[in-house]
């Protein structure tokens, strides 16, 4: 399990901003903690628990709002208007929903026949007729759940008639148009119309995966099998002899280079996310196939989920600002040094249940840390260590379970450590790795070793380093070693030359999404999907554009967290040593101090933020009437208390942080180091 987990994946979060830390005891007389009953209007010291789910991804609605940015608005009835002329040519006086599935199924051939005609405004005019398609024809439905039934059966339509490949084909030859390419470079200022051909081909190859990816309540059988079949192909060199997912880095690689500025980067990354997610899995599937490779390499089976155990967790709330840390450490310094404790006092201490809050302090203590110490975010960090009180009443603790939340996972290194340094003290030598003898040592010594062993913990990766190491003594009697083709594998294959590009592309286009970084005149373009061809003239637009502008920068941080999580957990699983040469060259990209400088922020603020238009948003705009917006209802934003794709982001970053410095003490002294720095550099903007 992952160490960043219980901060990272929690079913609820509590956050704090300048007050007291989540889940620590309220000081002060007369105040009650009650996690069920705060108030916002009590100030920022206290926050409500939010009800956030942790998951693969957002709900159905949510994730297609997010394909589409507010810009492109006027092109949903522009694809509805080629459908329907095209479809009167063929189909007199028929709607789409009243033709049967023989007819739905040769409109559909004939459309993907139009598609290879040379005329780009035509070949233009049918891409935009089978996105309609794909969209779920929401001009001949009234909810979005129909919206959402017709999507489902029309991408089947088309994919039974080999759509996406003709899609790919496209994709190819609209990436290598290099009068396109050379036509956004030498522009001034590249817009949303630069990119409209590549934007309508993403459009239909996402939704095309993101239905797919998962599978149907009331899907049939033939369906499913579809269904499979696709996800195979998905994950297979059949595309251009690579995987799909390696296009889309040459896209993004492309891009940063500044040899396609035009490409529309936010959907490019959106179908690069569901297409790894699609063909390696997800978070369940990948504890499936742990569990599996655990079972075929003879180890014992996995004794929790960890995202399970950590959504039982109480809640953790952020960190302090920089500003208020140094403050803290300031005044610590000031107090006089902690007393010896009996070692009475000691036992009952380390007795005592960790997650209980321990009230017992002197008045004049409680005033002090109650003015000076808020925002500190564990209670277990204070000057002075008491045993819980025996006056106070069971009834107002708070009922956390007893001792750690998960089984504690102790590796064989980790024994031979101890036993060494124990040998050393008590005897004088040491035996190696050899765990099992413990002559000469003291009984306690040989208790500890039973504990250790009784929580003794095998890896997949340990197995998978011997095995290698194994190999790489005997090449010869080892024989040719056997790797299985699994989706993981042949991505890692089709990644390997070109990885460390891909690493770097994916990072320079998150270092220009993230809400701490400045503008400079050599940073990339992200925003050429976003911006119209004309420029706003009100106020209104001007605040509609600010909103899609930073939505569009949240969405590009979710969907390269969420590709840089997925890559690493599978790849580790697959074999260590692949994760750790992604890793490695994530660090030497500074992703490390990027991630820190995300975090340098105001984290709460991010997590609320309102960057987004419920009435502008798929599918809800196309099935019903759109009130008139106004710059008050811009400002108040949506009724979520929320966002759910910044803190899956933040959630992601950290993870990422902690697969890159787990077990890895040089790389976790470079992130101490550049969290000093960014708190220094905010103290000392503060104090000027």
């Amino acid at each position: 399990m992952e160490a960043a987990g219980s901060l990272a994946v929690n079913n609820k979060m509590r956050g704090c901003v300048g007050g007291v830390g989540a889940g620590s005891p309220q000081q002060g007389k007369g105040r009650e903690y009650n996690r069920n009953q705060r108030k916002d209007s009590e100030g920022c010291s206290e926050s409500p628990d939010l009800e956030f789910v942790y998951a693969d991804a957002d709900k159905w609605a949510a994730e297609l709002s997010e394909l589409y940015s507010y810009t492109e608005g006027p092109e949903f009835q522009w694809n509805r208007k080629c459908f329907e002329d095209d479809l009167r040519l063929h189909v007199a006086d028929k709607n789409w929903t009243e033709l049967d599935v023989s007819q739905q199924r040769a409109h559909t051939m004939r459309l993907l026949d139009a598609l290879e005609v040379t005329a780009r405004e035509k070949r233009l005019k049918v891409a935009r007729a089978i996105l309609y398609v794909a969209q779920g024809t929401f001009g001949e439905c009234t909810s979005e759940l129909e919206v959402q039934t017709w999507q489902r059966h029309n991408i089947f339509l088309l994919l039974e008639a080999g759509a996406f490949n003709a899609l790919v084909e496209l994709l190819n030859m609209e990436v290598e148009n290099s009068a396109a390419c050379s036509s956004a470079v030498r522009k001034p200022a590249i817009s949303l119309a630069d990119s409209t051909d590549l934007r309508v081909l993403l459009n239909i190859m996402y939704l095309m995966v993101d239905t797919l990816c998962e599978e149907g309540e009331a899907d049939s059988e033939d369906w499913k099998t579809m269904r499979q079949t696709f996800r195979a192909e998905l994950g297979s060199p059949v595309y251009s002899h690579e995987p799909f997912a390696v296009l889309l880095f040459g896209m993004v690689t492309k891009f940063c280079s500044g040899h396609a500025p035009h490409f529309p980067m936010k959907k490019v990354l959106l179908l690069l996310w569901k297409t790894v997610l699609c063909t390696l899995g997800g978070f369940e599937d990948l504890l499936k196939m742990k569990a599996a490779k655990r079972d075929l390499l003879g180890l014992p089976p996995l004794p929790e989920d960890s995202i399970k155990v950590i959504r039982n967790m109480r809640a953790a709330s952020p960190p302090a600002s920089a500003s208020d840390l140094i403050e803290q450490q300031q005044r610590r310094g000031r107090r006089e040094h902690k007393a010896l404790i009996k070692q009475d006092n000691l036992d009952a201490f380390n007795e005592r249940d960790p997650y209980k809050a321990d009230d017992s302090r002197d008045e004049e203590e409680e005033n002090d840390e109650d003015n000076s110490l808020e925002g500190e975010p564990f209670s277990i960090e204070r000057e002075e260590v008491m045993p819980p009180s025996i006056t106070q009443p069971p009834a107002e603790r708070l009922a956390f379970p007893k001792g750690l939340p998960w089984a504690p996972k102790v590796r064989e290194k980790d024994i031979e450590i101890f036993l060494e340094s124990s040998r050393s003290k008590f005897i004088g030598y040491t035996l190696g790795s050899d765990t099992d003898t413990v002559v000469g040592l003291p009984r306690p010594i040989h208790e500890s070793i039973r504990t250790l062993k009784l929580h003794k913990y095998t890896s997949i990766a340990e197995v998978q380093i011997r095995l290698e190491e194994e190999f790489i003594r005997c090449p010869l009697s080892g024989g040719e070693e056997e790797v299985e083709q699994v989706p993981a594998e042949i991505l890692y294959l089709g990644l390997l030359p070109s990885l460390p590009q891909y690493m770097i592309a994916l990072l320079k286009i998150l270092l220009a999404a993230a809400p701490t970084s400045k503008a400079k005149t050599d940073s990339i373009n992200i925003l050429a999907d976003v911006l119209p061809e004309e420029m706003p003239t009100t106020v209104l637009q001007s605040m509609k554009l600010g909103v899609d502008v930073n939505r569009h920068k949240e969405i590009i941080v979710k969907a390269i967290s969420a590709v840089l999580l997925l890559l690493l957990k599978h790849f580790k699983l697959n074999h260590v040593y692949q994760m750790e040469y992604m890793a490695q060259h994530l660090v030497f990209a500074n992703c490390i101090p990027l991630i820190l400088k995300f975090f340098n922020q105001n984290i709460m603020s991010y997590i609320t933020a309102k960057n987004s238009i419920s009435v502008l948003d798929y599918p809800y705009c196309v099935v019903h009437e759109l009130p008139e917006l106004t710059a008050e209802s811009l400002e108040a934003g949506d009724n979520n208390r929320f966002c759910w794709r910044n803190l899956f982001s933040c959630i992601n970053l950290l993870r990422i942080l902690n697969k890159l410095t787990k077990w890895k003490h040089s790389r976790t002294m470079v992130s101490r180091a550049d969290a000093c720095g960014f708190q220094v550099c905010s103290y000392s903007k503060k104090s000027t």
